[in-house]
């Protein structure tokens, strides 16, 4: 019988930048989170092309309890 290890899911929060106070779960605390939006504005894209911002966001290791707080890279565009 294959077992596969238990994984446990945690309370984060975003702090800064454009997705602050967004709250949500994630597994085995990553190190960072990705966050994206849509461009609006793109003209004559080919199907299936599409353009986004991206944000980064790390984990405050001081932080041990949930919700885990993750800070805005303002290095991210």
């Amino acid at each position: 019988m294959e077992t596969s290890p238990v994984t446990k899911w945690e309370a984060i929060v975003l702090r800064g930048g454009p997705a602050d106070g967004l709250r949500m779960r994630v597994a085995d605390r990553p190190w960072v989170i990705q966050v994206t939006y849509p461009c609006d504005g793109v003209e004559a894209r080919p199907d299936g092309v599409r353009a986004e911002a991206l944000y980064i966001y790390r984990r405050d290791t001081g932080v041990t309890s949930e919700p885990l707080r993750y800070g805005y890279d303002v290095a991210s565009p």
